[in-house]
């Protein structure tokens, strides 16, 4: 049996804003566990103009239910004025989807 969850990848200028947004979304219950990858070089076309830019790649694994709201985190706290936000649902074992589900459900308060 498996289980859908939601990955979400975005790109952040520097090891400190990685490191910051990855912390608040893990905090939040956002997101069950953020992967930091290596630095990669990036090429794009921004404003009229051949850009590029050292950058790292965070990749967040969160549910189905959370992903909407992670992606509004992740909007509003970005530094970039239009962040690479992208995602998909894929499945997962069923363990690994139960944990992910179970590590991104609101902590309730009494």
């Amino acid at each position: 049996m498996t289980l859908n969850v939601t990955l979400m990848l975005t790109t952040v200028p520097d090891a400190a804003t990685a490191d910051r947004l990855a912390a608040d979304a893990l905090a939040q219950r956002l997101a069950a566990c953020v992967t930091r990858q290596g630095a990669v070089h990036s090429q794009y076309h921004w404003q009229g103009k051949l850009e590029s830019a050292d950058e790292i790649p965070l990749l967040f694994k969160t549910s189905v239910a959370r992903a909407a709201e992670l992606e509004q985190f992740i909007q509003t706290r970005h530094p970039y004025d239009t962040p690479e936000i992208l995602s998909w649902q894929v499945s997962a074992s069923n363990a690994y989807g139960q944990w992910v589900n179970a590590e991104t459900q609101r902590p309730i308060h009494v």
